[in-house]
């Protein structure tokens, strides 16, 4: 038997008193969160939430988050995580294909209305019972009259609960998948797969009851809700919660909390190392510093050196996805680490690249990565025929491509659907921004494939260039064509203030294309 609730019980237990989130300027202890996920569990027992229901959660990151995640799983029911930027058309879509039948909703705001079109999209699915508002105070009354709220659930529950004994392969979480090749699917996770990516992700980092972990990256997406708030609980260190990404406010907190650990996408790394503030004590901040966890994407290896060389902290690059809980390799302390590199598999999973005829490939060549082990999925809920394209023989294909070099560390090349083919030549848009960040102009870029009559694919580039500094798009392109093969520069620049990013900081090339 396995819950994975039982990493926040056994902390609570053990350091009763020691704060677990701190929030704006509000510290909430272990045992209090512990209490409130009880009174959670005891709210959704009484409205009739049985062991393996599933229940949907849209929240910032908040202390609610915590709550309620770890309030569903004592329940013994399902965690069905939604990113906040989801519309109601699109809440809808998940709720009906989750067979949620709770649903727990921060309010929102009036630039970002998650209540609202949570509660509406609600109404119109007819298993999802019940609807619960969360509010930024608990016991401010629902932004939508007639609606309960987390507070209503909660109201006079025991801080007591028996946690359900759930079976280790009992799905604890259904996560869904960006989408970016359809409609999103949700992929099953186990009690297990998700307690051993996060005893594993405390290995990675050596963490310690000591650590204090900035957690920026949103609970909702699978890095942040393992690598950090289910890692940081099981090892009984402390998280400081940030709802949204702000350059400013980050080194802001990093500073006053005395921050240990930070995680983050590239694009974060990117606004840190842009953003320089005299009133920031730098030297402090990297003192404090322990590590630095990036994944998500492929960091650039510039910006990596060059927040490193900055900030006097190593970068770990990892490479994980929702349906590998997610870690699957990572660059390891005890092994060692290259830069550019995601590393090796972590314990316990293997890992092995094939070409297009399913043939393992040669050092130093490029194939599909594929997976298996303890962090690999149950399945794409209720999609059969997604599951046995995805899992065959228990290998997870990941649709990414990557290389091996002679020392097994890992490299990835790119997505397979972001591969552009031009003229019938393979080309990785990784490969040409890797070229083009290292203009001294050039601040972020991304590369795409457009449509073109005679080649079948051309290469256009989207780049935001540093601040104060110009070049024409002639000038950017004969330069990267004096760095790159012939046929991989872009033909076509476009300059933009700022690249379209999804709510975990990913570049959204799909909004690129249209």
């Amino acid at each position: 038997m396995l819950n994975l609730s039982v990493i926040l019980h056994d902390s609570a237990q053990r350091y009763p008193a020691k704060a677990a989130f701190t929030f704006m300027d509000s510290a909430f202890s272990y045992a209090q969160i512990n209490e409130a996920a009880n009174k959670v569990a005891n709210g959704l027992k009484a409205k009739g939430i049985q062991p393996g229901d599933k229940v949907a959660l849209s929240c910032l990151n908040i202390p609610a988050f915590p709550i309620v995640y770890f309030g569903i799983l004592k329940a013994g029911a399902v965690v069905v995580p939604l990113s906040v930027l989801l519309k109601k058309d699109e809440i809808e879509y998940h709720l009906k294909d989750s067979e949620a039948k709770a649903y727990c909703c921060f309010t929102g705001t009036a630039d970002l209305p998650m209540g609202e079109m949570g509660y509406a999209a609600c109404n119109t699915v007819e298993a999802c019972k019940h609807f619960f508002m969360i509010m930024p105070s608990p016991e401010m009354p629902s932004s939508i009259a007639g609606t309960e709220t987390l507070h209503h659930l909660m109201q006079d529950q025991s801080s007591s609960f028996e946690m359900y004994q759930s079976s280790a392969e009992d799905t604890a979480v259904i996560i869904y998948t960006s989408g970016t090749t359809g409609r999103p699917k949700g992929a099953e996770l186990t009690h297990s797969n998700l307690m051993f990516n996060a005893i594993i992700s405390c290995g990675l980092r050596n963490a310690t009851p000591e650590d204090i972990a900035l957690i920026v990256l949103p609970l909702f997406h699978i890095f942040g809700m393992t690598v950090l708030m289910n890692a940081i609980i099981y090892k009984g260190g402390s998280s400081i919660l940030l709802p949204r990404f702000d350059a400013a406010t980050v080194l802001c907190l990093m500073q006053k909390h005395r921050v240990t650990v930070f995680a983050g996408v590239p694009t974060m790394y990117w606004g840190l190392l842009n953003y320089t503030d005299p009133k920031f004590d730098y030297d402090s901040i990297s003192k404090n510093l322990k590590i630095c966890l990036s994944g998500g994407a492929s960091l650039p290896v510039k910006v990596l050196e060059d927040f490193e060389k900055r900030f006097n902290v190593p970068v770990m690059e990892g490479y994980g996805m929702s349906e590998g809980s997610p870690v699957v390799t990572f660059n390891q302390l005890e092994i060692g680490r290259k830069p550019d590199s995601v590393g090796t598999p972590v314990w316990g999973v293997d890992v092995k690249l094939i070409d297009t005829d399913g043939v393992e490939v040669p050092v130093g060549e490029k194939g599909e990565l594929l997976y298996r082990g303890h962090n690999v999925m149950k399945g794409y809920y209720k999609k059969p025929e997604e599951t046995a394209k995805a899992l065959q023989n228990g290998w997870m294909h990941s649709g990414d491509i990557a290389m091996k070099d002679e020392d097994g560390f890992y490299y990835i090349v790119d997505r397979t659907k972001d591969m552009i083919i031009r003229g019938g030549l393979n080309i990785y848009p990784r490969e040409v921004e890797e070229v083009m960040i290292q203009h001294e102009a050039v601040s972020l870029v991304a590369v795409i494939g457009i449509p073109h009559n005679e080649m079948g694919e051309e290469v256009k580039a989207f780049v935001v260039l540093k601040e104060n500094i110009t070049i024409s798009a002639s000038d950017l392109i004969t330069w990267t064509k004096e760095h790159i093969a012939a046929y991989k520069y872009p033909r076509h620049i476009e300059f933009l203030n700022a690249l379209p990013m999804s709510a975990t900081g990913k570049i959204l090339k799909k909004e690129l294309r249209k």
